[in-house]
């Protein structure tokens, strides 16, 4: 059977693994001219730059994924442990996060006494959730309720603390507010306050302390360019600057992919790019989801973000989180009233600390990350040079170093890139936000309820944004595809049959 991928994503490339080794034809198509969707790579003036993620967080699921096709990720690139893992300004201070659990109960200790003895009962709580969540929740497509329904499962429940907020969870245990904002950090990525996020992702706090935060040397690229030589070699083909326009249907079939060259006809087809313009590919009465259910929606924030070339080193660590600005602010004008932020907080990745191949000798390679809300409007150079000066007056002031007048190379990519880009809805990055309404059977379907061989992957369905949710969304994706050509063949061997 043809099986026809929109996107080149890791989502789409993980599905096109599994397929192409399971004896389906798998063809990816891809607007942009190179793998890895928002994982994107670029290079100037001697500095390389990743393009979005930028965290390297549960290797095991990375592992799980090179190991079904009998690799590991040393096969393919090397990985480094960071420590300190990260650093975070606050106002008037910094605390730099050191890797393991032993060394973060040492300095919690330090800051609030006997909170070193809670951090291992949170921890320990939290590593229960991980091995719940993603070895048995994540992994689930969220089509059916019977999905969950085992006494294990059920009996497991308890434990996740679903309706409990990251918020109450986490003041639960610690009081000082330095160690709630830690604590309360990895919860960022998920697109929400951490009183609108279950208390089941407390295991990204496991997942950051115990599993550790790593860097694969070369750039997180080196991911895309791993899964993308393994689909390769299994036999996947690839078509690069070909947009698709749309998609054909003939009763509840999907039929044809149109893209800006070419016509493609296929037996199912795998929409690994935004959900709702793979969407608007199909004919309005096989849409599943109407413009009022997309308003609806809660989306994670996008960014605004700068590609930065020093010509000096800098006294940072490789990732840095600047809370040194009012977080409930910056919050409001994400989720409660969407605005461009006064004092935003904001993000420093600089790879070059790790890894000075990334950049011309003796220079520093920064990547600047402002959360902005979904949608709104006014992202012109302007506006982007203003919050520019604003985040680099800020690390200047941070690391007592002149920065402005080193800089040799400057890009920024806002909303109207990810539109432009990867047909993002309302210029999103990181999809929907992982509150509970939108967790598992809250998340728009991983098939079509309309389209029979229509299958979704990538971060609008489940389980979600981020890297690990990629992988399992590949594989999630590429096993309902298996299942639902089996019932097509099914049906097609029954109507010859009958016909006969």
């Amino acid at each position: 059977m043809n099986v026809t991928i929109i996107g080149c994503g890791i989502a789409g490339m993980v599905t096109a693994c599994y397929l192409q080794k399971e004896g389906y034809q798998v063809t990816v198509l891809e607007k942009n001219g190179q793998p890895g969707g928002r994982a994107r790579q670029f290079s100037d003036a001697g500095f390389q730059f990743d393009m979005g993620p930028s965290w390297y967080w549960m290797p095991d699921v990375f592992e799980a994924f090179f190991a079904d096709f009998g690799k590991k990720t040393t096969d393919y690139y090397q990985l480094v442990r960071l420590d300190p893992s990260y650093q975070i300004y606050f106002e008037g201070r910094s605390v730099k996060i050191p890797a393991g659990e032993d060394a973060l109960c040492a300095l919690f200790e330090q800051i609030e006494p006997g909170a070193g003895k809670q951090l291992k009962k949170f921890l320990s709580a939290a590593k229960a959730k991980y091995e719940l969540g993603m070895h048995r929740f994540a992994s689930k497509p969220s089509l059916h309720l019977k999905e969950f329904i085992s006494f294990q499962t059920l009996a497991s429940v308890g434990k996740l603390q679903l309706f409990t907020s990251m918020e109450a969870l986490v003041n639960k245990y610690f009081c000082h507010p330095v160690l709630r904002q830690i604590m309360q950090f990895p919860v960022i990525f998920l697109g929400a306050m951490p009183k609108h996020i279950p208390g089941m992702y407390s295991l990204m706090n496991y997942a950051d302390t115990n599993l550790g935060t790593w860097y694969p040397l070369g750039g997180m690229y080196k991911i895309v360019e791993a899964i993308f030589e393994l689909a390769t070699s299994l036999g996947v083909t690839f078509r690069f600057g070909e947009d698709v326009q749309k998609i054909s249907v003939a009763g509840s079939l999907a039929k044809y992919v149109h893209t800006t060259t070419q016509v493609y006809e296929t037996d199912l087809v795998v929409g690994a790019g935004d959900y709702h313009y793979m969407e608007q590919l199909l004919p309005a009465a096989s849409r599943q989801y109407s413009q009022s259910y997309w308003s609806s929606r809660q989306l994670a924030p996008s960014c605004l973000l700068y590609y930065v070339g020093i010509d000096k080193r800098l006294p940072l660590q490789h990732h840095s989180l600047f809370f040194d600005s009012s977080f409930q602010d910056h919050a409001h004008a994400l989720y409660d009233h969407p605005r461009w932020p006064e004092n935003p907080l904001f993000y420093v990745c600089a790879p070059s600390v790790t890894d000075p191949g990334v950049a011309p000798a003796g220079c520093e390679n920064l990547f600047l990350l402002i959360p902005v809300a979904a949608g709104i409007t006014g992202d012109n150079e302007a506006l982007r040079d203003r919050y520019f000066q604003k985040v680099l007056q800020r690390l200047e002031q941070a690391t007592g170093v002149s920065i402005a007048d080193h800089i040799v190379y400057k890009k920024s990519y806002g909303i109207s890139n990810f539109t432009a880009d990867y047909h993002a809805y309302k210029g999103n990055a990181y999809g929907l936000s992982n509150t509970l309404r939108q967790t598992a059977f809250g998340k728009p379907r991983i098939k079509s309820k309309k389209i029979t061989n229509l299958i979704f992957a990538g971060q609008l369905t489940v389980p979600g944004p981020g890297l690990p949710p990629a992988f399992l969304s590949g594989k999630m994706a590429a096993a309902e595809v298996m299942k639902q050509s089996h019932l097509l063949t099914k049906s097609f061997q029954t109507r010859k049959y009958h016909t006969a």
